[in-house]
């Protein structure tokens, strides 16, 4: 797995940049207290897109276990969500600390607020990286129509694509992503009816059939679940 790219702290998207944004005419000791801050909101934006690559890669990684029927790659990710959770926990318990005993500014706060509204989208996504590991595992793909597994593969394809966009749109604080994914998320809306259809036809045990329609409900979750992720980021940065 590979690590989460390094972030600079100005890519946070608060009041100012580095050390400009900081500065104020305050004593040494809170001057000191502001410093130590502003290093922990670096610490927990690190964390954010370690997060935020764990989820990415899930998903990457269970959509070719599916595709290859490679069961044994499906069990070892199918247990990988705990390293999700943990982060989560951790990240949730830093960032309200931080709400209860700082004073954050405008822009500080909107993070702060920001990350308690993002880490839980990225959990649950983790979690149904998890339930489609849990069917590659139990060799799915293996059983299925060519033209079946031909549109799971574009839906796993369309999903990585959004989510490795959603990383992208939170690390630049790009506010006008939130677009160009939700455009990608019509086309898996598309790419799910077309699986749907091929469903009803398809010469598949029927049992196969419907954990076939339970993937293609997880990938359109994901799907969405990167749309309203880039929509905090515009939170973040703009306030509205």
């Amino acid at each position: 797995m590979t690590g989460a790219p390094e972030v600079d702290a100005r890519q946070r998207g608060c009041d100012r940049p580095v050390n400009e944004r900081y500065r104020a005419p305050v004593t040494e000791p809170r001057r000191e207290l502001r410093r130590r801050f502003h290093k922990q909101l670096d610490d927990i934006d690190a964390k954010v897109v370690r997060l935020f690559a764990l989820v990415r890669e899930g998903i990457a990684a269970s959509t070719d276990a599916l595709l290859a029927g490679d069961t044994d790659a499906a069990r070892e990710l199918a247990g990988q969500d705990q390293l999700v959770d943990a982060l989560e926990a951790d990240l949730e318990q830093i960032t309200e600390r931080e709400l209860l005993t700082q004073t954050p500014m405008a822009g500080d706060m909107r993070y702060l607020v920001s990350v308690l509204r993002v880490v839980p989208e990225l959990e649950r996504s983790g979690d149904l990286a998890e339930h489609i590991a849990q069917r590659a595992a139990n060799g799915l793909a293996l059983r299925l129509t060519p033209t079946v597994r031909g549109l799971l593969e574009q839906m796993g394809t369309t999903c990585v694509e959004l989510w490795r966009g959603a990383v992208d749109a939170w690390i630049d604080r790009d506010v006008d992503a939130a677009a160009a994914l939700d455009a990608a998320d019509d086309q898996l809306d598309d790419l799910q009816d077309q699986l749907m259809i091929e469903l009803e036809k398809a010469d598949i045990a029927l049992v196969d059939a419907l954990q076939t329609t339970l993937v293609a409900r997880f990938y359109e979750r994901l799907g969405d679940h990167a749309v309203h992720i880039t929509e905090r980021v515009r939170y973040l940065v703009a306030g509205s």
